[in-house]
This record gives C-alpha cells, sequence and structure tokens, in this order.
C-alpha cells in the first residue's frame, strides 16, 4: 500500500527504500518524527542529484571536470586571484560575460568547462557550443522558420559557452544572426566566450567593421577578460612525448 501511494505522490526514493529505512528506524529507536524527517531529506537529496544529472547531460559539455581537476600553479598571483573569484560563479548570477583570451593549447576552454561544470552542479542551467556550430544550427533553424523558437531556448540558460571564437570567418547572413543571437542575450544572462583572438582582430572573423565593433561593445560590457597567452600545454606535453 505504501509503495502505491509514493508512486501516486511521486516519491520513488521513499517507494524504492521505505521498507529499509524502516527497519533501520526500528533499530535506531528512531521517534516517527525522527524518521519522517529523514526520509522526506532523503527524498529531497535524491530529486537534488537527478536534477544536476539532468543538468549536466543537457549542458553538453565536453568533459565532466571540476575546480577538483584545474592547475593553476602556472599563471600569476593576479590571474590566480581572477580565477578565484570565479569560482564563486557570482558572475552568472549578475549576468556578466567572460571572455577568455588566448592562444591555442592555453587551457580557455578547460577553465570554461570547469565553470560549466561547477555551475551544473549548483543547480544552474548551462549550454556549451562552438561558435562555428552555432552558426551552423541558427542557419538551419532560420530557414525551418525556427529560428524565435531557437533564440527563446537560447535565452533560458544560466550559462552559455561558446567555445572557438576566431577559428572560422563568417559570411555575412552568418554573422547577422550570431550577432543578432548574442545582443538578443545580453543582460539577460551570462556567457564564457573562448577565443583565440584579441578584440582588435575579431573583425577578421565578423568582417563587417561595424557589426564587429557593435559584437565587442555588447559582449565586453561588464564582462570580465582573462589573457591566457603562453606556451602551449599540449605542445609541452608533445616535447615532454618526444624526449
Amino acid at each position: 500500500m505504501i509503495e502505491a501511494y509514493a508512486k501516486q505522490l511521486k516519491l520513488p526514493y521513499l517507494k524504492k527504500n521505505y521498507s529499509t529505512l524502516l527497519q533501520q528506524a526500528i533499530d535506531l529507536d528512531q521517534s516517527f518524527e525522527e524518521f519522517l524527517t529523514h526520509l522526506l531529506m532523503l527524498e529531497i537529496e535524491q530529486r537534488q542529484n537527478n536534477r544536476i544529472q539532468t543538468l549536466i547531460r543537457q549542458s553538453k559539455l565536453s568533459s565532466k571536470v571540476t575546480f577538483d581537476d584545474y592547475m593553476d600553479s602556472h599563471l600569476e598571483v593576479k590571474m590566480k586571484k581572477q580565477i578565484k573569484e570565479l569560482k564563486t560563479l557570482r558572475f552568472i548570477d549578475q549576468k556578466e560575460n567572460l571572455i577568455l583570451m588566448g592562444n591555442p593549447g592555453v587551457g580557455k576552454t578547460h577553465l570554461a568547462t570547469v565553470l560549466g561544470m561547477e555551475a551544473c552542479l549548483s543547480g544552474k542551467s548551462v549550454l556549451f557550443t562552438n561558435i562555428p556550430n552555432l552558426v551552423i544550427e541558427l542557419k538551419e533553424s532560420m530557414s525551418a522558420n525556427q529560428l524565435n523558437f531557437y533564440k527563446r531556448r537560447f535565452g533560458k540558460y544560466d550559462l552559455v559557452i561558446l567555445d572557438e571564437l576566431g577559428y572560422v570567418s563568417f559570411d555575412q547572413i552568418g554573422s547577422e544572426i550570431l550577432f543578432n543571437l548574442l545582443s538578443n542575450r545580453t543582460n539577460a544572462g551570462s556567457m564564457i566566450i573562448t577565443t583565440n583572438l584579441s578584440f582588435d582582430r575579431w573583425e577578421e572573423t565578423f568582417k563587417d567593421p561595424m557589426l564587429t565593433a557593435a559584437m565587442v561593445d555588447r559582449l565586453a560590457h561588464r564582462a570580465h577578460v582573462l589573457d591566457l597567452s603562453g606556451p602551449s600545454f599540449r605542445v609541452e606535453d608533445t616535447k615532454k612525448w618526444l624526449n
């Protein structure tokens, strides 16, 4: 009977575990209040864990790294302090952007992924995508008359991570729909953008000087900008392997 009631009330943890927990309560001589409190607490914890796992799955993050996996011994003191502040995720709560610059192989995507995973673990909705693929999806949505739906869905995430700005240039249509998408999100939600180009070189990607200037203005406003330029970890690892 309890299983049926638990199923109807959508309490899966209680349905599956109530008999074991009841026996534990008897063994520990728990009061009715203690038993019920413990049971409901475990139900809530299970729901929270399920939600986090759903957020991680829907985020499309490339890996499940956290700050426990992040090495910062190579960074200067100022950069370490900046990353420590980012770890609090206040920039997401305040709907601020983060722009990670630097040459290939210096850990931009890794840091963005770590922040994305920490956001998921704190219960925030995240989307990870690389910008070339994003432009392709936008064009496909536009062709299918689904662009407005795509934009609304894009705007609902607490954090959007846009990887690899600068590796591929776009035609006029691609640049315009990307600009429109990101402009609509400005002040509505936080974004992390990784790029191998400094701001003065973004025109190489967007081609249009006025659109590029407007893009930089919107994305860099109230943004944290970190320049991670330095030796490539991948190159250094290759050298060690060869030696």
